[in-house]
């Protein structure tokens, strides 16, 4: 099932960056922090929607132990927002997604995971795919490093490189708190409830996250959050939050062979910027995504086999 899960979080996600981009407005100052209280707030009210449907017997102790997680995740996606403000998405998402090859090389590393020889070359080909992507560059452009206001300046270009180390490490931390319930340093988790617990703490983090930040921008920074210029974002975190919801079972599953998968829902992000937001890919960026495409094919069947 772990397959399902995290074609399920691919999609949505790859579906969620499309609606990060339309809501990402250069001209605001805080758009990123805007985006951000927008997913805070629906992934809170999910967690109690939760709490409240399901009997998870959540300790709130694991706000805490789960914060080094929730940290990360959250950091990395307020770093992501930012460059979107002025980086195209079929550059910025490739970029970021490299962080599935990282994670799974501390995966196998670090907690000493396997992978047989069909997931291995999936593996393999999902992580080329996606580097290759974050290499490309659209013909004929060039960087201007010291331009530090707009897209090709290199504090914009270095928010995804940044997203891509910090959320490496986070997905590495989620591996090891998910990887086995006896030794997880959740509190009061049992096999039925583990990804609950975990995503509970996730998103309740992000909801107090969220109210801080509104504070901040509505009250100190006095700036409106308009509800025309919000409705792209509330698509994003509804998506993200659909999306975050089948990520823990699937890393619960196969973590080393999950977190590349889901890394490349680039690939959605660049099809659907092409579509919809006129973003010209090159032959080589269809390449690599057809290279990415046949490597989650790969999971797929080694999944099918396996069962």
């Amino acid at each position: 099932m772990w397959f399902i899960f995290a074609l399920t979080t691919t999609l949505a996600w790859g579906f969620a960056d499309l609606f990060y981009k339309k809501g990402a407005n250069e001209a605001e100052a805080f758009t990123h922090l805007k985006t951000s209280v927008a997913v805070g707030a629906v992934m809170g009210l999910h967690a109690v929607f939760t709490l409240i449907t399901a009997d998870v017997g959540y300790n709130p102790v694991n706000l805490l132990v789960y914060l080094p997680v929730s940290a990360m995740y959250i950091g990395s996606m307020t770093v992501g927002y930012f460059g979107l403000r002025y980086l195209e998405l079929s550059i910025s998402s490739p970029i970021q997604n490299s962080s599935g090859a990282v994670t799974c090389i501390m995966c196998l590393l670090i907690l000493g995971q396997t992978l047989d020889a069909l997931s291995g070359a999936g593996v393999v080909m999902i992580c080329l795919g996606v580097f290759v992507l974050g290499l490309l560059e659209k013909k004929g452009q060039t960087y201007d490093l010291t331009d530090t206001k707009h897209s090709k300046g290199l504090k914009a270009f270095m928010m995804p490189v940044l997203y891509c180390i910090i959320d490496a490490l986070g997905t590495f931390f989620d591996a090891y708190y998910l990887d086995d319930v006896d030794s997880t340093p959740l509190v009061g988790v049992n096999a039925d409830n583990l990804e609950n617990v975990a995503n509970i703490s996730y998103e309740l983090t992000f909801l107090i996250i969220a109210i801080v930040l509104f504070v901040y921008v509505r009250f100190i920074k006095k700036e409106s959050f308009g509800f025309n210029m919000q409705k792209p974002r509330i698509a994003a975190a509804v998506l993200e939050t659909a999306g975050q919801s089948t990520y823990v079972f699937a890393m619960s599953g196969n973590s080393a062979a999950a977190a590349p998968m889901i890394a490349s829902y680039s690939i959605i992000s660049l099809l659907l910027s092409a579509i919809f937001l006129k973003e010209k890919l090159r032959k080589s960026q269809y390449a690599a995504v057809a290279v990415v495409i046949a490597g989650i094919a790969l999971l797929g069947v080694a999944e099918g086999l396996a069962e």
